[in-house]
């Protein structure tokens, strides 16, 4: 993938395609995305590139709930507050993850693709418009 420049973001649908076409590894390399919608689930906070994260346009960073107090504090406030409207540039692996239903409680049959790129460490996101 070319390197991006300020201006332009990361194609998501590439990205999908990329990470769809290698599983079961992942696609490397350093993206630039729009963040417009976030969410969590049990530690992990999740930036999404589209309002709906089920959309299937949609690329997904996953933080580690290592980095969530990191970008707290160094934001001064939550990620899931202070990353919503941020071009962001990450340098991680694009993954195909597979996402279950769950009903009742129970894990179903059902399952849907996701594609995540998982921030491990702070040193792996940039944001480009602190003023979004």
């Amino acid at each position: 993938m070319p390197p991006q420049t300020a201006s332009t973001y990361s194609n998501t649908m590439d990205i999908i395609k990329a990470a769809a076409d290698s599983v079961p590894h992942g696609v490397p390399g350093e993206y630039t995305l729009k963040i417009v919608a976030t969410g969590s689930q049990g530690k992990f906070v999740y930036l999404n590139t589209e309002k709906d994260y089920r959309d299937q346009r949609a690329v997904t960073v996953a933080l580690h709930p290592s980095v969530i107090s990191q970008l707290s504090a160094k934001y001064g406030m939550p990620p899931q507050d202070y990353f919503i409207d941020k071009k962001i540039v990450i340098n991680g692996e694009a993954k195909r993850v597979k996402i279950a239903f769950i009903s009742q409680g129970k894990v179903t049959n059902k399952y849907y693709y996701q594609t995540h790129i998982r921030l491990m460490d702070i040193s792996q996101l940039m944001v480009l418009d602190e003023k979004a």
